[in-house]
């Protein structure tokens, strides 16, 4: 049997994400495919930077958690997104990577448009992690 956690403990789970993230971090997006783990080295070129909010995500709900606030940045290259890291204040420490998807996709993220230009406003549309089993 696999393990089945309760909601209390799922969202207890989710509520490290930020407070181990910490505050105002950086959501870098890249193109290409991600690396193997965050702990690899980014690869692709660098497409935009986005600065979170001090406070950047939602109280976890039924074993999932959403972003907070709006999450916009002026791109610095141009490409096709097709993965982001989310990395603490200082940009050191990578702490989530995941997939990019248009709006309506279905990836770990969507952003209003994948195909992005230099000097563009990039808008992430949807942000969600799900605890397991959840």
């Amino acid at each position: 049997m696999s393990l089945q956690y309760s909601t209390t403990l799922r969202n207890n789970q989710l509520g490290q994400v930020q407070s181990t993230i910490g505050t105002s971090p950086h959501m870098i997006i890249y193109t290409g495919s991600a690396p193997a783990n965050c702990a690899a080295a980014a690869t692709g070129t660098t497409l935009v930077d986005i600065t979170l909010p001090s406070d950047w995500m939602n109280n976890p709900s039924s074993g999932s958690v959403t972003k907070l606030g709006t999450w916009t940045g002026t791109a610095s290259g141009t490409g096709t997104a097709g993965y982001y890291r989310v990395y603490d204040s200082g940009i050191t420490t990578c702490g989530i990577q995941g997939t990019v998807t248009a709006t309506g996709g279905g990836g770990d993220m969507t952003l209003d448009n994948t195909s992005i230009a230099s000097g563009q406003q990039v808008t992430i549309s949807t942000y969600t992690i799900s605890a397991g089993n959840s």
